[in-house]
């Protein structure tokens, strides 16, 4: 099984707070990404987030075909650190760590994602043909989105 790894870096103009309820709350995404990407949350979501809360959405990400994507915050450190994993998804394996550093002038996030594809040899075909610019798609809207509005400094890789 092939491992994938997406790591991207901003600073942000923003207080730690803000950063945290702004990117801890699943009801921004549809702002920080593509429209092909459009996400429908199908449960209730509570104020704050915490470790076990599981949140289903309803996804168009592929060809504007409708996916079923459960996720869990497995990990939560207010305000510093989240992680969500998927529990029932298009992935094999998939697993976001959102990171929230304060710093002089503002915050540091780092995203880093690892996932793996399905399929064996088909998964790696597919995610090398059409899901690895998906995500950097999506990761390069995001990116400017947080750009425009919090003047954002940007580093990014793919692993």
């Amino acid at each position: 099984m092939k491992i994938y790894h997406l790591y991207r870096q901003q600073h942000l103009n923003m207080t730690l707070i803000d950063a945290w309820e702004f990117f801890s709350s699943p009801y921004h995404l549809n702002d920080i990404t593509p429209d092909f990407f459009h996400v429908t949350i199908t449960s209730n979501v509570p104020e704050k987030i915490y470790a076990g809360l599981m949140i289903s959405y309803e996804m168009k990400a592929v060809g504007g075909i409708p996916m079923a994507w459960l996720s869990e915050i497995s990990h939560c450190d207010e305000p510093r650190r989240f992680v969500y994993e998927q529990r029932i998804g298009p992935f094999k394996f998939w697993s976001h760590e959102v990171c929230l550093t304060q710093q002089q002038n503002g915050i540091l996030l780092e995203d880093i994602m690892v996932y793996a594809m399905p399929l064996g040899w088909l998964g790696q075909l597919i995610n090398s043909m059409l899901i690895a610019s998906k995500l950097e798609h999506i990761f390069d809207t995001r990116r400017d989105y947080l750009q425009s509005k919090w003047k954002a400094e940007i580093n990014a890789s793919l692993m």
